[in-house]
């Protein structure tokens, strides 16, 4: 099973080369992260922005940018639309946003016309990351953080389903799912509980087959054992979660910054949903955690 994020590249370099089409792909944690995943053995990639500014920053970086194919598109919403055009036009196997904007780069996805949308009823887009917090003991798997602002429990199910999945991605054969609330006590006034224990009681009967899943836990039971035993709380799941599943994007979004900012916690990230993994880090991300965040959605490519 993988725990650290380092051993995340050695796993995806023996699933073969993936095809990265990069959307405006003009700034240097963006290029040096590709550059990086391209000396691993990760991806080939084709770099879709301002050919002179792209090159610019190479000889800066002491970057080839032979070893990139470029595509000229100056104009950053334009360049989101050529990017996903690659994938649709199978030149590609995943996506990742540049310097672009989070909301030019959605819109491209969600395109009803020429996007990446499965074009299903029920389809949704999650974001997932997966955190490598230096307290913890092994890797967390979160969701949502940056997307849905409320999930509903149709919803709940799909994230947990994506989260499932990316953990098996990771060679664990039966994942932990905390199902996140305020208090592990099962209160029929609070939404978040009553779904949580919903979720719990379908994996209790099999309905979740190949994962645990308990809730509602709140978050010290759900990554330390000690609070769990102090609340006399029996649960496989508790103080070894492998999935964090967040009631609400605020309580994700605190979360996943909180362990960035203050725990300096490193982390891969991308956007599931749609017909292929699309990474999606911060412009301010750093070079690290848009390499992990290559690695990870090239490991969900199909």
């Amino acid at each position: 099973m993988v725990t650290k994020l380092e051993q995340l590249l050695e796993l995806v370099k023996t699933k073969g080369k993936k095809r990265l089409a990069v959307a405006y792909a003009n700034d240097s944690h963006t290029i040096g992260a590709v550059s990086a995943a391209i000396d691993r053995g990760i991806v080939e990639a084709t770099l879709v922005g301002d050919i002179e500014t792209i090159k610019k920053v190479c000889a800066e970086e002491g970057i080839d940018p032979n070893k990139f194919e470029l595509i000229q598109e100056a104009n950053d919403n334009k360049a989101g639309a050529v990017a996903v055009k690659l994938i649709n036009d199978g030149k590609a196997d995943f996506l990742m946003k540049g310097l672009l904007s989070t909301d030019k780069y959605m819109r491209a996805i969600l395109n009803k016309e020429c996007g990446l949308m499965p074009g299903k009823k029920n389809d949704m887009l999650t974001h997932m990351a997966v955190m490598e917090v230096p307290a913890y003991h092994k890797l967390l798997i979160c969701s949502d953080m940056a997307i849905i602002p409320a999930p509903d429990f149709k919803q709940k199910t799909a994230i947990m389903n994506f989260e499932i999945s990316v953990a098996k991605s990771l060679e664990n054969p039966k994942p932990k799912v905390a199902v996140i609330a305020a208090t592990e006590q099962v209160s029929v006034g609070m939404q978040a509980c009553a779904e949580a224990a919903w979720l719990g009681m379908q994996s209790q009967r099999g309905q979740i087959p190949g994962a645990i899943v308990d809730g509602p836990l709140s978050l010290d039971c759900a990554v330390d054992k000690e609070s769990a035993m102090t609340k006399k709380l029996t649960s496989e799941v508790a103080g070894d979660a492998d999935c964090l599943l967040f009631p609400n994007i605020e309580a994700g979004n605190v979360f996943y910054k909180a362990c960035t900012k203050f725990a300096h916690a490193e982390l891969a990230c991308m956007v599931m949903g749609a017909r292929v993994p699309c990474v999606l880090t911060s412009r301010g991300d750093s070079m690290n955690t848009k390499l992990y965040s290559i690695a990870l959605a090239a490991l969900q490519c199909k």
